[in-house]
């Protein structure tokens, strides 16, 4: 046991230290290019190359909610972005927090992810992550464009439409969300459709757990299912080379899992997965994602990400979206009729399933009430939900809970 923690210490400071060089001269570049970086390293003595090598681990971690300030302060991206970059798209995530689109070739790295799954120019990727103001959908097309396959944008919906696709056009590999892939085979097998022209083969599965139970279903139909973690503001973080391998740090960004007290670097336990984006054009350098993970030894004795393992704050992921607390309440603060609220999301057959209970003030109509609520939810925070009218809620009822299970 002694010899697999010190392999593991020894691993982590490997990674960390073969990326310390270029780091700090990504760091100091990004510096040179960005007012607000430069600003905030100097605010905590890292003027110079030489303390960029040796003490950026201890510059505070940004948080979302530190991006969100910094982006309203000074619309839209908050200072981080250079006045050079070539911005091609702009998106925009819960908060709202805004993503750019920087010019060039698969800009969020994703396509490492998608040659380890077996893809490559011989493929038709069905895409199906959103297409609409998130920037998921966008992310993986351009990966696979980059590898050379084609990509039918199928984003969330239209199973039945996305399914003859998958018979008619040959699909034959698959990114998105795991339940998304389970509920398009079983819509497949709905409709009757011929097992013979089924010819999808590889998928690359993110934004929500992959159990090993799921996993053995999709692998019935589709051999080839591994696992992926990134972010709409890092983009690739870490991805599987073999099922249940652990998660291989991905090129392009420094990653670290990081004390939740001190923010410290650390190698054994479980942190905050906290990364830096190696591009000076926009510099993201020790952004908190928010999700907690912890190292492991692959079976090469390369450091990996167990997975991700839960939040650090309050916000959940929802079918891969997440759910903020903060913006909940302010879409349904003083909906009419709506004494308390809360969000309760539950795992039936390997799904998300997300409702809204509401306590309907005195004097006012239910399915009037639940029907408004239902819309602000919709146009607010872009989910769809059932809403139920409850007697009562719990003094103590936190606004979303979660009482999904994993196994």
């Amino acid at each position: 046991m002694h010899a697999m923690i010190g392999s593991l210490d020894a691993a982590v400071e490997g990674y960390a230290a073969g990326l310390a060089e270029q780091v700090a001269a990504a760091v100091a570049s990004g510096r040179a290019l960005v007012p607000s970086l430069a600003r905030r390293l100097a605010d905590h003595g890292l003027s110079t190359d030489e303390s960029l090598r040796e003490h950026l681990s201890t510059l505070p971690i940004l948080s979302k909610d530190d991006v969100l300030a910094l982006q309203q302060a000074d619309p839209p991206f908050g200072g981080a972005l250079s006045a050079t970059a070539a911005v091609r798209r702009v998106f925009q995530s819960p908060g709202p927090i805004y993503e750019p689109q920087l010019d060039g070739a698969d800009p969020w790295r994703w396509s490492p992810s998608l040659r380890a799954a077996g893809m490559g120019a011989d493929d038709l990727v069905l895409n199906c992550f959103g297409y609409h103001l998130s920037p998921a959908g966008a992310m993986f097309e351009e990966a696979a464009v980059a590898l050379g396959a084609r990509v039918l944008p199928g984003g969330i919906g239209n199973q039945d439409l996305q399914a003859r696709a998958i018979a008619d056009l040959g699909v034959t590999a698959y990114t998105g969300l795991p339940s998304y892939l389970k509920a398009v085979i079983d819509r497949y097998d709905d409709l009757g459709l011929p097992r013979d022209r089924w010819r999808l083969q590889r998928a690359l599965v993110t934004a929500e757990p992959l159990p090993d139970s799921l996993r053995a279903l999709l692998r019935e139909r589709v051999p080839t299912v591994l696992m992926a973690y990134g972010t709409a503001d890092t983009g690739l973080i870490a991805y599987e080379t073999e099922p249940g391998g652990g998660l291989v740090p991905a090129p392009g960004v420094l990653v670290q899992v990081c004390d939740l007290d001190t923010g410290a670097p650390i190698s054994q336990g479980e942190g905050q997965v906290v990364v830096t984006l190696l591009r000076p054009d926009y510099p993201l350098v020790r952004f908190g994602t928010g999700d907690l993970s912890a190292w492991r030894l692959g079976a090469d004795g390369s450091p990996r990400l167990v997975g991700v393992l839960g939040r650090s704050g309050a916000a959940v992921k929802v079918r891969g979206m997440f759910l903020h607390p903060r913006q909940a309440s302010a879409v349904l603060a003083g909906v009419p009729g709506v004494a308390r609220w809360r969000f309760v999301i539950d795992r039936v057959e390997h799904r998300d399933d997300l409702g809204c209970e509401i306590v309907v003030a005195e004097g006012a109509d239910d399915e009037t009430v639940a029907a408004d609520v239902a819309d602000r939810i919709r146009s607010g925070l872009r989910f769809s939900c059932a809403v139920t009218s409850v007697a009562d809620l719990p003094e103590d009822a936190a606004p979303i809970t979660d009482r999904r299970d994993w196994s």
